[in-house]
Parts: C-alpha cells; sequence; structure tokens
C-alpha cells in the first residue's frame, strides 16, 4: 500500500448511534472520508480482558485514501468512546474508476 492514491475501505465499530453519527460527521466534515456508511444493529462478539462478550453495535463503513488514513485514525481514535476503537483499512483493488476518482478528489489534503 504505497501509493498514496490507493482508495480504503476502513471499518470501525461504534457502541451507539449517537457516537458513530459524531465519527461519521467529522471525518466527512474534515476531508478525512468521501463517505461513511452507518449500518445499524450489528452483533459483535468478542474476548475483552479475558472475558467472551456480545454487544450491539453501529458498523461504520469508511471511504479515504491511503494518504488521509493516518490523519483518519488519528481523529476516530479521539473521537471514539472505547480504549481500543477498531479502526482497520482494507485497500480497494477493483471499483468503478469514477466513484474511485470520487473519492479521491473529496478527501484531497
Amino acid at each position: 500500500m504505497t501509493d498514496p492514491t490507493t482508495v480504503l475501505l476502513c471499518y470501525c465499530t461504534c457502541p451507539d448511534a449517537a457516537s458513530a453519527q459524531r465519527v461519521a460527521d467529522a471525518l466527512v466534515n474534515e476531508a478525512l472520508a468521501a463517505c461513511v456508511n452507518r449500518v445499524p444493529g450489528i452483533q459483535s462478539t468478542y474476548r475483552w480482558q479475558g472475558k467472551v462478550t456480545t454487544d450491539s453495535e453501529e458498523l461504520l463503513l469508511i471511504k479515504t485514501t491511503v494518504e488521509r488514513f493516518d490523519a483518519l485514525k488519528t481523529r476516530v481514535l479521539a473521537l471514539h468512546p472505547y480504549d481500543l476503537p477498531e479502526v482497520i483499512a482494507i485497500p480497494i483493488e477493483q471499483a468503478h474508476a469514477p466513484y474511485l476518482d470520487w473519492v479521491r478528489d473529496a478527501v484531497k489534503s
């Protein structure tokens, strides 16, 4: 992932609608993300501090570029209520080229 213009799909879970909207609004308003989709009603099962638990969460699907990822991650960590937020980025290898151009344009620094 060395090309700074590579478009990424980032995942981040939030504990509730309010925190998910706060993160989504900040990322788009600050041009760190071109678009954030909120997927409510997911169930996450995970091990935390030695205990397996299941919680309801909202999933954020965030579109950005490699160039903007570090700033996006820093902003998510500052806004997020979790001690250890999930911030995962996957490069998009195939997509509609005009859409990828739109993402790149929307997050130019």
